[in-house]
């Protein structure tokens, strides 16, 4: 099971059937034996932008496990697939269930992203609630993307640490293409969880459990940065419904994994 499991094609991405317990279970296992494996914890936002961004889409299946952030995502996989998930794999929780079992086991994790502010008050979250967990670096994001100099700088600079974890806070897709990109040369396991920084770090604020479990977490947020989402919700979300619908009345086959 950790080495197998099942994924299912959406639209482009093709996902895991996995939950919480499965899901940090294999991280664990290939983050235990140093192995490059990738992980996206991948919602609406981030699916629609691997059908219209042509460069996502040719490398996002690269990333080893992709899991079903959104709550729409699940309901999705589950009407073309009945697979009959019962939860979403939202990644501020899968970051939590991660480290919760990186430290039973003493395992070191570098974080890479964010600002300076929100990576400060992430490390001293992880070390007071996880106090086995080893923050072995710390590397906080250029808002650009690296020459090739320091990027090999970058990765010289974490496997140097003999991370087992590396926590990838870029934001959606920026992330995601740091992930794909560093299969093969990062010796950890990367996880692009982008808002579980900021979350867990508490300079940003998460929707009650009801939103959340009711697909309205995207609408907790609008009202949260009305300014930086509206246009990413409403336009994406839309665009998500029309796909969906689309696939589902037209193209059920293509999105079935032989």
């Amino acid at each position: 099971m950790l080495e197998h499991y099942t994924k299912h094609k959406l639209f482009v991405p093709e996902y895991a059937n996995v939950d919480y317990d499965s899901a940090s279970d294999i991280i664990i296992y290939w983050a235990e034996k140093r192995t490059s494996f990738g992980v996206s914890a991948l919602a609406v936002h981030g699916l629609m932008e691997s059908v219209k961004n042509q460069s996502l889409k040719r490398i996002i299946n690269k990333i080893d496990l992709i899991v079903p952030d959104g709550q729409p995502v699940r309901w999705a996989l589950n009407s073309f697939y009945k697979l009959g998930m019962k939860d979403r794999v939202y990644g501020p929780e899968l970051t939590l269930r991660v480290l919760e079992k990186a430290n039973e086991k003493g395992l070191r994790v570098y974080l890479f992203g964010s600002t300076g502010d929100t990576l400060d008050k992430f490390q001293r979250f992880i070390e007071r609630r996880f106090p086995s967990v080893v923050i072995c670096g710390v590397h906080q994001d250029r808002f650009r993307e690296a020459t090739d100099e320091e990027d090999e700088e970058d990765i010289k600079k974490i496997n140097d640490s003999r991370a087992h974890i590396v926590l990838v806070g870029r934001g959606c897709p920026r992330q995601e293409f740091w992930v794909a990109n560093h299969k093969g040369k990062v010796n950890a396991a990367m996880m692009a969880v982008g808002a579980a920084f900021d979350f867990h770090a508490g300079t940003l604020k998460q929707a009650p459990s009801w939103m959340q479990k009711n697909g309205l977490e995207w609408f907790f947020r609008l009202l949260m940065e009305p300014k930086r989402l509206a246009k990413r919700y409403f336009i994406t979300n839309s665009q998500f419904i029309f796909t969906y619908l689309k696939f589902k009345l037209f193209y059920r086959e293509p999105y079935r994994l032989n």
